[in-house]
């Protein structure tokens, strides 16, 4: 089953595929349109957006104690399922696949989303960086070197990229030893980057932390001026700051999800198989060219439009990546609800037998997978459709508020008709490959 985690093929969606195509990309135009119409004026600033939050709920939250609760369960998570992956076997019952492929990359998505910066609160990896800061000496978030502002995000899309090429095109990304050993170095990598450059590394570099920080910008959850507010999420997302290296993380992002499908396509089986090479040549290009793909469709959609001289046309492609983060979430939720829903259970029963002994630790050994999502094609289907479709509303509401701001007055409308060409290119594709898989 974690082999095949994409969609399950168009048997599960007993929808037409031309009608919901149809469907999400009407809503997508008749979304610019009155948008284009009620929508005259900026309405997010980071400066003013949101409420204040309760003051005991900005207590709690801003508390030591719950910081300290945060780093401990990260942990104590970090330590248990890390003694599988070194201890456990080598077999798809090691809780570390489940935790490390389902839990982790997928459980982010909708952890950020009701609980904001979720990994940041709990990672491993800024843990032990804060606890060689204190021992050492050295100012805590602080490191050798300043981070060079030029690098931007380009750590973290990398990253990014090296861990789905792992889950998604190597053949061995089941087997445990590849699997740790891309762990490991992740880890060593985080540890010698925050070391010389310090929790500013990390919160740039480290791939999990990123996505989670740009998902939870679609939280209510946010900062103004150190105190907790509440936010709309299409507020929150307006806070995204802009810097070298989002486009490429949103591009990867996107792009192998819908590798993702695309690789399990008839189409993509037979033309592999027709070539006498290895499956991780041609697999790898394809990633590689979704990837790109995405990049270089955003950044050609947002700069074919004037811009005013306080805003240089090189900036417009960063400027407006922050829109295509509610897209990432809707394709995530269609793509892998049921692998998350039906596998993270699996995997919360094999997390209480962690060497394969018949151990129960955490007393859910016994356990059963519910599978009343599988059971239900329609809802699923339907599911999966509005998800996708209500990803690029969002996102179109999030670029034309933009727009607004940075566009000269003639250029607001006209400006962003390249970027809707691009979006519904986006939803039509998407669609596409989430019945044809």
């Amino acid at each position: 089953m974690i082999s095949a985690h994409g969609l399950g093929g168009a048997k599960d969606l007993p929808i037409p595929s031309e009608l919901a195509i149809a469907g999400a990309v009407a809503a997508l135009v008749i979304s610019f349109t009155v948008l284009a119409v009620a929508w005259r004026k900026p309405r997010y600033d980071a400066a003013t957006s949101g409420r204040p939050a309760p003051a005991w709920l900005d207590r709690l939250v801003s508390s030591r104690a719950l910081a300290v609760a945060g780093r401990v369960f990260g942990m104590l998570v970090f330590l248990y399922v890390g003694a599988a992956a070194v201890f456990g076997k080598d077999s798809l019952i090691n809780p570390f696949f489940g935790t490390f492929y389902v839990l982790l990359w997928v459980g982010l998505v909708p952890a950020s989303l009701l609980l904001g910066p979720f990994f940041k609160a709990i990672s491993p990896a800024r843990t032990i960086s804060m606890l060689f800061a204190k021992v050492s000496g050295v100012p805590e978030g602080e490191g050798l070197y300043a981070y060079p502002a030029r690098l931007g995000y380009w750590p973290a899309a990398l990253g990014l990229f090296s861990f789905v090429w792992l889950e998604l095109v190597y053949p061995h990304s089941t087997d445990l030893g590849p699997a740790r050993l891309w762990a490991a170095a992740y880890l060593g990598i985080m540890f010698i980057g925050s070391a010389l450059f310090g929790t500013t590394f990390l919160a740039r570099a480290d791939p999990f932390e990123v996505y989670s920080s740009l998902v939870a910008k679609l939280s209510v959850w946010g900062r103004r001026d150190g105190a907790l507010v509440l936010r709309s999420p299409l507020a929150n997302l307006d806070t995204v700051v802009p810097r070298p290296g989002l486009v490429a993380v949103v591009g990867v992002l996107f792009g192998s999800t819908g590798f993702d499908s695309f690789r399990e396509s008839t189409a993509w089986l037979k033309l592999v198989q027709s070539l006498s090479m290895l499956r991780i040549w041609p697999d790898t290009l394809a990633l590689i060219t979704f990837s790109v793909g995405v990049a270089l469709v955003l950044t050609v959609a947002t700069m074919a439009t004037g811009v005013s001289s306080e805003t240089p046309r090189r900036a417009l492609p960063n400027l407006f990546a922050h829109s295509v983060v509610p897209i990432i979430v809707g394709y995530i939720v269609a793509h892998y609800l049921t692998y998350f829903v039906e596998y993270g259970q699996q995997t919360l029963i094999q997390l209480s037998d962690p060497f394969s002994r018949g151990n129960d630790y955490l007393g859910t050994a016994d356990l059963q997978i519910n599978y009343w999502l599988s059971a239900h094609p329609t809802f699923l289907a339907v599911t999966k459709v509005l998800a996708v479709a209500l990803g690029h509303v969002v996102g179109v509401v999030a670029a034309h508020d933009r727009a607004i701001k940075l566009l000269p007055p003639r250029h607001q409308l006209t400006g962003q008709l390249p970027l809707l060409v691009a979006m519904v290119g986006f939803t039509v594709g998407g669609l596409y490959l989430l019945f044809a898989a």
